[in-house]
């Protein structure tokens, strides 16, 4: 081998490493966070048996806001008293399935300790959502949202909305999630009993809660509404009184738009919708209603926020939107034979 050939070789493979340097620099970004996952002593939620699981004190936690190849650093520690495991539902982890967080890939994080995530949103876009995947913690909390957005490069295939609302919704029980792991260790106990109430944003439903989850809109504009069902047992139907909504993206693909009263949404699903505010200058009734199950009075299972329109100064009047039957399962299974 001559002089010449090997210095071509070296210069040949520093070009690779500079070129995936460079590449990296123009296309990733580092995201950084630290976590403290713990029971919230002030919890909301007083008058109830169930401890309430924060991250940072929040419920919903923190948002992970990255964009596609990006790598996110989550560092968590554990001051629950029990073993503690956060999975990434929907992102892909491409050769790094340690890392996602459910029993058997991941060692769980032992209570006093802590534990860093490191993953990357390979080639995705799209609403997902972490949570807690040992034990039963999903039913106490511990539950975000997480964006993926598109790199500036690629185009977002409809306009750029006024601002975007992560709305996480999610069946909650009274009891202690530690008496209810125990009560399903006996099998007749699987499918029996709901949940107690449905929340929206980690808050109790308008009527019942000092602050309902509320979204601020200026009327004539357009908001991008990412919607996550983080419960354990519903299905639910949501809509927005007096609105329609576009569907325009679930679970990382984008789809052909349809225009839509309401849409089902199971467990552990994710949808984008657009809402353009095109009404009178009032408030509206978010709300999310449970399928398969007969609830119709207000705050019996029905998760309902507010749609506040900017200088507004009527409150939403009832009656609830109404939904289709929660019964019809040709509605659940026509509409998602739609969405493509």
């Amino acid at each position: 081998m001559t002089a010449s050939t090997t210095h071509c070789r070296w210069s040949i493979l520093w070009f690779i490493v500079c070129a995936v340097f460079v590449t990296r620099v123009a296309y990733c970004a580092d995201y950084f966070y630290n976590w403290n996952v713990e029971f919230d002593r002030n919890s909301s939620f007083p008058s109830l048996e169930q401890p309430v699981i924060t991250i940072n004190g929040m419920l919903p936690g923190p948002l992970i806001n990255m964009s596609t190849n990006d790598v996110a650093y989550v560092n968590v520690f554990n001051y629950l008293d029990e073993p503690l495991l956060f999975t990434w539902n929907g992102l892909q982890q491409r050769l790094n399935s340690w890392e996602d967080g459910v029993s058997g890939t991941n060692c769980p994080i032992r209570p006093g300790t802590n534990w860093t995530y490191v993953f990357q949103a390979k080639d995705q876009i799209g609403t997902f959502v972490y949570f807690p995947s040992l034990n039963f913690h999903k039913a106490a909390g511990g539950f975000g949202p997480i964006r993926v957005n598109n790199r500036k490069v690629i185009a977002v295939p409809f306009p750029m909305p006024e601002a975007e609302h992560d709305l996480l919704i999610g069946d909650w029980y009274n009891q202690s999630y530690k008496t209810i792991r125990s009560s399903l260790r006996d099998k007749k106990n699987a499918y029996g009993g709901n949940p107690d109430v449905l929340l929206m944003n980690g808050k109790l439903p308008y009527g019942f809660a000092d602050d309902p989850e509320t979204f601020n809109v200026t009327k004539g504009k357009t908001y991008r509404i990412r919607i996550s069902n983080v419960g354990n047992a519903l299905s639910f139907n949501f809509r927005i009184q007096g609105h329609k909504m576009v569907v325009v993206e679930t679970e990382g693909s984008y789809t052909a738009q349809i225009t839509v009263d309401s849409l089902d949404i199971h467990i552990g699903q994710s949808y984008s919708v657009l809402m353009t505010a095109d009404g009178d200058k009032a408030d509206y009734f978010i709300a999310a209603t449970p399928k398969l199950v007969d609830s119709e009075e207000p705050g019996k299972l029905i998760a309902l926020g507010v749609l506040h329109y900017e200088n507004s100064s009527v409150p939403p009047s009832y009656p609830i939107p109404s939904g289709p039957d929660p019964f019809d399962i040709n509605f659940s299974i026509d509409q998602a034979k739609s969405i493509r």
